[in-house]
């Protein structure tokens, strides 16, 4: 049986982790409408270590005739491409940008087995593996290319503009820092007695897995909310479990990680270089959100003029998802002029 500490650990891991959505149509699956000023594909390409990312590619309808600056939008974790990241991406191309959503290795529409598996190396990796496809596309400019992170794959964005200088601005949007919750808690609560009992019960958890020949699954979100859980837990629960944000084939929406995922999470720390950092990079966070500080302590680590954190007045964790009202469009765009396309 799976002790307290493992209990615990999994329904936060479960309660931040991004949602997807419902198809309103036949012809389109996305959570958001779909623009009459973008084109969107479906395209495919393998990241080093062979696992074939699926993504949607968005150009604007008058589309420039010479080679575009290009985004590459991930998140949030545990999300599919049909949902936030797709309409930040759909958004950011009506506003004259190449645009990639993508479905991080082993969730969605992406291959990699088994299923439902984060990795700090592999996931920071698929916004690498975005970059090399977007700079041989012959429309896009490879040396004006950035990327936009959400949630938790707002921290492997930036632990990926650390390593890949090819990346000229990172934006990030309510971002977790994985491994630091994983192997922390909230707030950093979890002391090393309770993360070694953490660690016992998962690998415990291997060794079963190993002779049952299938890999547990952690508990999702409620099916019902029961009217006591703590706000944070409603927000999620109204995106991931409703029409607004619920998609098939997202994990948290409906599915599970499977338990021992967090292994490495806990194991292998990212952003132990953002300081060296030297391209722009905006942290957007919500004012009210109890994820905030990760940004405004990762942000703290940062250097340079070129480095902003940008606060969201009387906005939570989960609206800046899909709420066009509290989500900066103008600001990133800004950003993303300045950095890529005037190449300041």
């Amino acid at each position: 049986m799976l002790n307290k500490f493992l209990i615990v650990f999994i329904v936060t891991l479960i309660l931040f982790i991004g949602g997807a959505s419902m198809a309103k149509n036949n012809d389109w699956d996305k959570t958001f409408p779909k623009s009459n000023n973008a084109d969107v594909k479906k395209v495919s390409f393998k990241n080093r270590y062979g696992i074939t990312l699926v993504g949607d590619l968005y150009t604007p309808k008058n589309k420039s005739s010479e080679k575009m600056a290009a985004i590459a939008v991930a998140g949030p974790f545990g999300a599919v491409k049909e949902q936030a990241s797709g309409l930040y991406a759909q958004t950011m191309a009506e506003r004259g940008f190449i645009t990639l959503a993508f479905d991080p290795s082993y969730t969605g529409e992406s291959s990699g087995e088994p299923r439902n598996v984060s990795s700090p190396e592999i996931n920071t990796e698929d916004f690498s593996a975005a970059v090399d496809f977007l700079s041989n596309q012959k429309d896009v400019n490879p040396d004006k290319i950035g990327i936009i992170g959400i949630c938790g794959f707002g921290g492997f964005g930036l632990n990926a503009a650390a390593i890949d200088t090819r990346i000229k601005g990172t934006v990030t949007v309510t971002m977790y820092d994985m491994t630091r919750v994983t192997a922390n808690g909230y707030f950093d609560s979890m002391d090393e007695k309770a993360r070694y009992e953490l660690k016992e019960s998962l690998n415990k958890q291997r060794t079963e897995d190993f002779k049952n020949g299938t890999y547990a699954k952690a508990p999702g979100l409620p099916e019902k909310l029961t009217g006591d859980e703590p706000q944070f837990v409603k927000d999620y629960y109204g995106y991931y479990k409703t029409e607004r944000g619920f998609h098939e084939r997202s994990i948290n929406s409906n599915g599970n990680w499977n338990t021992t995922a967090s292994l490495s999470l806990i194991n292998m720390p990212i952003l132990a270089y953002s300081n060296e950092i030297k391209n722009a990079v905006l942290m957007i966070h919500g004012e009210k959100a109890h994820s905030r500080y990760f940004s405004e302590d990762a942000f703290k680590k940062l250097k340079g003029d070129n480095k902003e954190l940008l606060i969201i007045e009387d906005a939570n964790h989960v609206d800046l998802y899909d709420n066009l009202e509290k989500i900066p469009f103008d600001k990133i765009e800004n950003f993303f002029t300045t950095y890529l396309k005037e190449g300041k």
